[in-house]
C-alpha cells in the first residue's frame, strides 16, 4: 500500500542574497500542479469528519454514536473519552479541548469525530451523531465578560490577560486634549486553502501526519501529549500550505485526524469545507479602543492614555501576546513622555480569535493614527507635519522604556509618501468604470468627493518577553552530477512568503554554489519556531546563514590541507562560483574536484539576542527584538451619495533593512496592503448571538484585482546592525497602516468621523 503522499518536489534554486530570484514553486501554482494539503492521497486512505456544536454555549448532557456507527461506510466515530492522552491544548494556555465533554463554549466546537470510506459517507454519519444538549445563555459581549456578576467562562474567570503599562507622569496635564472612541471589527485570515492533512499510521503505534501549518514542532509538542504517545512517535511533515496569515499557528484537524488514523489503522484524511474552516481556525480580535491625547499647543504630544478591550472569544489562542502587543504600541511610532495604558482580552462565547497579520498593532493603528488627525485638526496643523513633529527615531524611548536601537526613520517614511504626486482628480468626466461602484454604472460623479489620508505604524519581529526565540538548520554540501550541491534543511513552513527561496538565497551566497536544495520541512530536524511576527527571514535566516558559514570553514580547511605547498597565496580564500578562489579571484581549485565523494555537514542553532517578560505593574521591560515601520498614503474617491467608496491608489515607504529578495518584498508589500484594504472598507465577520453568519466568501467579501489599486512603493534599507545581512522582517507592517490610511482619506473626503471599521455604506451617507 502507497503511504507516502505527494508533496511538492524540491527544486534547485540558484541565485543571491539581493537578487529578485524566481520562486521554485511558481510555475506549479501557476499551472495549478502544485500539491496543496488539501491534494493529499493515499491508497486505502478514510475519510474524516467532525461533528460540531450548534450552540455558542451549553452543556452536554449525553451523545448517542449507535445510529452513526450504523451507517454504510464508516469505521470509526470517537469522543473525548477517546482521547488517548491529554484533552486539552493552546498555544500558551492549554484551555481548548480537543472534543468537548461538558461543555462547549462556542458555535461549531468540535464534540465527535467520523471516519469512513468516502467522504460523503462521514458527513452523513456526522449528521446521525446525536447530541443532547442543555442550552446556556451565551456571554458575547467583551464589556460584560468584565462585569463580576457575568458567568465565569473559565475556571480563572473571564480575563485572559490584563496588560498595564505605566511610563511617566500619570498625572501630566496638556493644553490641547482630544479624546475618541473606535471599535474594530472581526477580521478572518481567509487562506484560500482550508484546513486539512493526511495522518498516516506506522503499524508501531506512531504516526506521521502531512499537514498545513505555521510551526510544526508546537504542533508536534501538542499531539503528543493529546495522544500519549512519545515525540519521536509523532513525525510532522509540512504539506503544500495555501495561506496562513496566523490562521494555521493553532490546532485544528491535526489530533482529530491522527485519532482516527490510530483508532483503525489506516490513513485518514480530513479536509475542512469552507463554511467549517470560518469556525475551524481563530480570527483577528475585535476590539474597543477608547484614547486620550494631550498635547502642547504646537503639537508636541505631552501624555497618551489609552483602555483597549480585544474579544478573545471561547479560547486563549495567542491573545495573551495578542493584547500585549496592542498595549506595547498603543502610541504608535511616536515620542511621548507619559503614558498609562490599560489593555485587556477576554474570554466570551464568540468564536475564539488569535493570531492574524500585524497582531495587536493593527488594531490600535486606526485608533492612534485617527487620534493623531483629531489633534492636527484641534491645533490646525497638517496631520503629517504633526507626525513628523512627534515622530520616533533612533534613540527614543518606547513607553514601555524600552530604548530603540537601529535606524527607525517614521519622519523619512512619511516624507516619501508625501513626495509622491498625487494621481489626476478624474471625479468628472471619467470613464465611469473608474468611479465608486465600478461597473455597475451608479454615478457620473456629481456625488463623488476625493480624500487623501495618511497613517503610520509600527511592530514588534520576533517573539517577545523573554520567549525562547530560535531557529534549527542543518546544511548538506556534497558533489551531484559532477555539481557542487548544498542542501538544506529546517522545519521552518513556508506558507507562501517566500522562505525557501530566500533559504537557498542565503546558502549559495554564502557557500557561492549555483545549486541549492532546500528539502521538505518536517520535525526530523530541530524547531524553527513559527511561520509568525515576521521573524522566519530574521531567525531561520540566521540558522541557515549560520550552519554555512560553519560548512564553509570546513571547506576552507579541506582546501588548506589539500593545496598543501602547491598554492603559496592562500590568505583570502573564498568560496565563489562554484570554486575556492584566491583574493584577487583566481580560481584555485574546483568545488567538485575538492570534494570528490566528501560530505560535509554542520546544524546551527541561531538565537537572537534576549528580550525579558514585561513588568506587571508597570509595563516596562527591554521586551522586543526587533522594529518595523511603513507609511500609507491613501487617495480615495468616495460617493457620498451611495456610501460607495473607490480606493484609487496607495503609496507606500517601508524600512526592511536589507531586501534579501526585492520581487517578494514587493510581493509582501502588496499582499499586506490589500489585506489592510479589506478590513478597512469590506471585510467583517458577522456575529450574532455568537452565530457566525457569513461563514462563505459569498458573503465574507474579499477584496479583488478589481478592488486592488495601484500600489507607488518606496523600499528603503536602512540596516539593522543585530540581524542577519541588516535585515528587518518585511510582511507585517503593511497591513498595519494600509487600513488606517485608507479610513483617514474617507474621513477627509466625507468630514465624517468614521470610528469603526470596516467603513459600512451607512456609515458614509448622512441620512438626517
Amino acid at each position: 500500500m502507497k503511504t507516502q503522499p505527494r508533496l511538492a518536489p524540491p527544486s534547485v534554486v540558484s541565485g543571491r542574497v539581493g537578487e529578485a530570484v524566481r520562486r521554485p514553486d511558481a510555475v506549479l501554482k501557476v499551472r495549478g500542479d502544485f500539491p496543496y494539503s488539501s491534494d493529499l492521497q493515499v491508497e486505502g486512505m478514510l475519510w474524516g469528519a467532525t461533528v460540531r456544536s450548534p450552540h455558542p454555549y451549553a452543556r452536554i448532557v449525553s451523545i448517542d454514536l449507535s445510529e452513526a456507527l450504523a451507517s454504510p461506510g464508516v469505521r470509526a466515530v470517537l469522543t473525548h473519552d477517546d482521547v488517548p492522552g491529554r484533552n486539552v491544548y493552546g498555544l500558551e494556555i492549554p484551555d481548548q479541548p480537543v472534543l468537548a465533554g461538558d461543555v462547549v463554549r462556542y458555535w461549531g466546537e468540535a464534540v465527535a469525530l467520523v471516519a469512513a470510506d468516502h467522504p460523503e459517507q462521514a458527513r452523513v454519519a456526522a449528521h446521525k451523531v446525536h447530541v443532547d444538549y442543555q442550552v446556556l445563555v451565551p456571554l458575547t459581549d467583551p464589556e460584560l465578560a468584565l462585569t463580576p456578576d457575568a458567568p465565569k467562562l473559565h475556571p480563572d474567570g473571564n480575563v485572559t490577560r490584563h496588560v498595564k503599562i505605566r511610563h511617566g507622569d500619570e498625572n501630566a496635564h496638556a493644553e490641547v486634549v482630544v479624546s475618541g472612541e473606535y471599535e474594530i471589527g472581526m477580521q478572518d485570515q481567509a487562506p484560500l486553502g482550508p484546513e486539512s492533512g493526511l495522518a498516516v499510521p506506522d503499524g508501531d503505534g506512531g504516526v506521521d501526519l502531512y499537514i498545513a501549518t505555521q510551526w510544526l514542532h508546537v504542533d508536534r509538542e501538542q499531539l503528543a501529549q493529546t495522544l500519549a504517545l512519545p515525540p519521536d512517535k509523532v513525525r510532522l511533515t509540512l504539506a503544500g500550505v495555501g495561506g496562513a496569515f496566523g490562521a494555521r499557528e493553532d490546532l485544528s484537524m491535526q489530533a482529530h485526524a491522527c485519532m482516527l488514523a490510530l483508532r483503525t489503522g489506516r490513513p485518514v484524511k480530513i479536509s475542512y469545507s469552507r463554511p467549517e474552516s470560518f469556525v475551524g481556525h481563530v480570527h483577528r480580535h475585535p476590539g474597543r479602543l477608547r484614547y486620550e491625547h494631550g498635547a502642547t499647543r504646537d503639537g508636541k504630544l505631552v501624555y497618551v492614555k489609552a483602555r483597549i478591550l480585544l474579544d478573545g472569544g471561547a479560547y486563549a489562542s495567542s491573545s495573551t501576546a495578542v493584547i500585549a502587543n496592542a498595549s506595547c504600541f498603543a502610541l504608535g511610532p511616536y515620542e511621548c513622555t507619559n503614558a498609562s495604558i490599560d489593555g485587556w482580552v477576554v474570554y466570551t462565547n464568540n468564536p475564539p480569535c488569535g493570531a492574524m497579520r500585524g497582531f495587536g498593532s493593527v488594531q490600535n493603528c486606526y485608533a492612534h493614527e485617527a487620534q493623531m488627525d483629531r489633534l492636527a485638526a484641534a491645533v490646525g496643523m497638517d496631520p503629517v507635519e504633526l507626525r513628523v513633529r512627534n515622530a520616533m527615531k533612533t534613540g527614543s524611548r518606547m513607553i514601555t522604556g524600552q530604548v530603540v536601537e537601529g535606524p527607525a526613520p517614521v519622519a523619512e517614511l512619511l516624507r516619501r509618501v508625501t513626495d509622491v504626486p498625487l494621481p489626476a482628480d478624474q471625479t468628472t468626466g471619467a470613464d465611469l468604470t473608474t468611479m465608486p461602484g465600478g461597473v455597475s454604472n451608479t454615478t457620473h460623479g456629481e456625488g463623488v468627493r476625493r480624500g487623501v489620508g495618511y497613517a503610520v505604524g509600527f511592530k514588534n519581529v520576533g517573539y517577545s518577553e523573554g520567549f525562547n526565540d530560535y531557529s534549527t538548520a542543518r546544511v548538506r554540501l556534497s558533489v551531484v552530477n559532477g555539481r557542487p550541491r548544498a542542501e538544506v534543511h529546517t522545519a521552518s513552513a513556508e506558507v507562501g512568503q517566500g522562505l525557501v527561496t530566500v533559504q537557498a538565497q542565503i546558502a549559495g551566497t554564502e557557500l557561492g554554489v549555483s545549486d541549492v536544495v532546500v528539502l521538505d520541512a518536517d520535525t526530523r530536524v530541530g524547531s524553527a519556531g513559527s511561520s509568525s511576527a515576521s521573524r522566519q527571514t530574521y531567525i531561520t535566516g540566521g540558522a541557515v546563514k549560520s550552519a554555512c558559514e560553519a560548512v564553509r570553514e570546513r571547506v576552507l580547511r579541506l582546501a588548506l590541507s589539500e593545496l598543501g605547498g602547491r598554492h603559496t597565496d592562500t590568505a583570502g580564500l573564498r568560496l565563489e562560483h562554484d570554486a575556492i578562489v584566491s583574493a584577487n579571484g583566481a580560481v584555485v581549485v574546483l568545488l567538485a574536484t575538492l570534494l570528490g565523494e566528501e560530505v560535509i555537514e554542520e546544524t546551527r542553532e541561531f538565537r537572537p539576542r534576549r528580550t525579558f517578560p514585561l513588568d506587571p505593574e508597570t509595563g516596562q521591560a527591554n521586551a522586543h527584538l526587533q522594529y518595523a515601520f511603513a507609511a500609507h498614503r491613501a487617495v480615495v474617491d468616495v460617493d457620498i451619495e451611495l456610501g460607495l467608496v473607490k480606493v484609487v491608489e496607495l503609496a507606500t515607504a517601508q524600512d526592511v533593512g536589507r531586501a534579501i529578495n526585492p520581487q517578494a518584498v514587493e510581493g509582501q508589500l502588496e499582499g499586506g496592503a490589500a489585506q489592510g484594504l479589506g478590513l478597512a472598507i469590506m471585510e467583517e465577520i458577522q456575529v450574532k448571538d455568537g452565530v457566525i453568519r457569513n461563514a462563505s466568501f459569498t458573503d465574507y467579501l474579499l477584496p479583488t484585482i478589481l478592488d486592488m489599486p495601484p500600489l507607488r512603493m518606496q523600499v528603503l534599507e536602512l540596516g539593522d546592525p543585530h540581524s542577519p545581512y541588516g535585515l528587518r522582517g518585511v510582511g507585517e507592517p503593511p497591513t498595519i497602516s494600509s487600513g488606517p490610511a485608507i479610513v483617514a482619506a474617507i474621513r477627509d473626503a466625507t468630514g465624517r468621523p468614521l470610528t469603526r471599521v470596516p467603513v459600512r455604506p451607512h456609515d458614509i451617507v448622512d441620512t438626517t
